[in-house]
Order: C-alpha cells, then structure tokens, then sequence
C-alpha cells in the first residue's frame, strides 16, 4: 500500500448533513453515492451489529466507485460475547466474506473490544494467535491498560496496528510508529457529539503526515463528524500540494 492518508466518516447516513453536506434536494438513497464522491473511504460499521454476507458487501462493493476503500468493524460476538474465546473459525468466517464481498476494496478490519476487556498477557497472546496476519488488523481498546510499550512491541512484531482514539475516557496518544496509523475520532468532551478544533486536526494532520493512515470521524451525531472530516481532508490537501 503506498504512503497516503486515507479520511472518511463511520456513518453516511445521516439527515443532520442535510443542507450542510448533502443537497436539500438530493434523495437519501443517493447519499452514499454522493459521500463517495467527496472521500475515498468509509468505515463500515454495521457488521458490528449482524454477521454480514457475502451479497451485502458485494452490493457495497458494486456501490462505490473503483479505488475506495472500506475498513470494517468485526461483529461484537467475537469481541464482546465472546471475547476471542473459542472464536478462530468464525474470525476466519469473518475474513473470507470481507475479501470475497469487498475484494480489492477491502482496507483494514477493525476489532474494538468493549471497556470491560482489561490487559492481561493472556487476553494479549489471545489476540495475536486468533488473526490472520495477511490482513491489515486494527485492534481498538477501550480500558487504558492496554496502554503499555509490552502491548505496543508485540502489535509491532506482528503487524497489528494499535488504534489511535480519540475518546473522554481514554488517553490521546496518536500511534505514528506503526506501518499502518489507524484514528477514529469519536468527539470528545461529548463523544459521538464534539466537534475537533482546527488546531486540534492540524495537530493530528502533522503526526501522519507522510504516512500510511486511515482517519475516521465518528462524531456523527450531529453535524460535527462531516465538518470535521471536510475541513481536515483541506488541511490535509493543502500541505500535501504545497
């Protein structure tokens, strides 16, 4: 993958965008069509929620236009049902219907465990033994323990990228050193709901720059997530052309 930094939304479908991003007129069924136009990547949230098949990402795939990129969050069963036990083949699963249905548009796999999952080597050896290193693995944690160099090193060793998060309750270290930079931007001090200043992006835009990143704004429930994403996606621009 060459060198770039790669900015999208963790949700499109959204009416508060209305009049701000989207046109008045423009029917919501062509939202995406119309977001796709203006980024090259989206994360994919709703496989969070339901197992997804093969026909559902191959109309995602159909949907949007050749070199964008989908990143896709793994289905809570595996990271908070279960918790990686006993879960090898149904990660596997998971792999095979993303590369199918996403194919060449697949980006990177995204595994967030909930606030209840705390560091242990265990939980730690767990992880890399159940992923397939032929992916681009992203693993977000949501309990600062995990924040330690012993964590960062094996995810180094292993090519599993650390996710920089953005989020109240959690510290706001962005991870530069990986090979591939992941941030998701969850609005802080109100998450899903705060807006990023401009020196706040700029600050995130200099950490990456000249890097391999993928930025996603999930401050969408409100207007803030696509104002954000629009505004660092200029700054971005600026600098590269300059």
């Amino acid at each position: 993958m060459r060198k770039e930094v790669l900015i999208g939304c963790s949700s499109f479908n959204n009416r508060y965008w209305k009049g701000i991003f989207y046109p008045e007129n423009l029917p919501s069924s062509k939202w995406f069509e119309f977001y796709s136009q203006h980024f090259e990547t989206y994360e994919f949230n709703g496989s969070f929620y339901k197992f997804p098949t093969v026909r559902i990402l191959e109309n995602w795939y159909n949907k949007a236009p050749e070199n964008f990129i989908f990143s896709i969050k793994v289905p809570k069963e595996i990271t908070h049902i279960r918790k990686f036990n006993d879960c090898k083949n149904l990660i596997q699963d998971f792999y095979d219907i993303c590369k199918t249905g996403l194919k060449e548009k697949l980006g990177c796999v995204l595994f967030q465990f909930p606030p209840g999952y705390h560091f242990t080597l265990e939980n730690l050896q767990k992880i890399v033994a159940n992923l397939d290193p032929e992916f681009k693995n992203v693993i977000e944690f949501r309990h600062e323990s995990w924040w330690i160099p012993e964590v960062w090193n094996i995810f180094s060793e292993n090519n599993i990228t650390f996710c920089s998060v953005s989020h109240p309750q959690l510290p706001k270290t962005i991870f530069a050193d990986f090979p591939l930079i992941f941030i998701r931007l969850h609005g802080t001090p109100k998450m899903f709901y705060s807006s990023y200043s401009n020196e706040e992006l700029i600050f995130i835009k200099d950490k990456i720059m000249n890097k391999t990143a993928f930025v996603y704004f999930n401050n969408t429930a409100s207007e803030a997530g696509i104002l954000n994403a629009l505004e660092f996606q200029n700054e971005y621009k600026k600098q590269w052309q300059s």
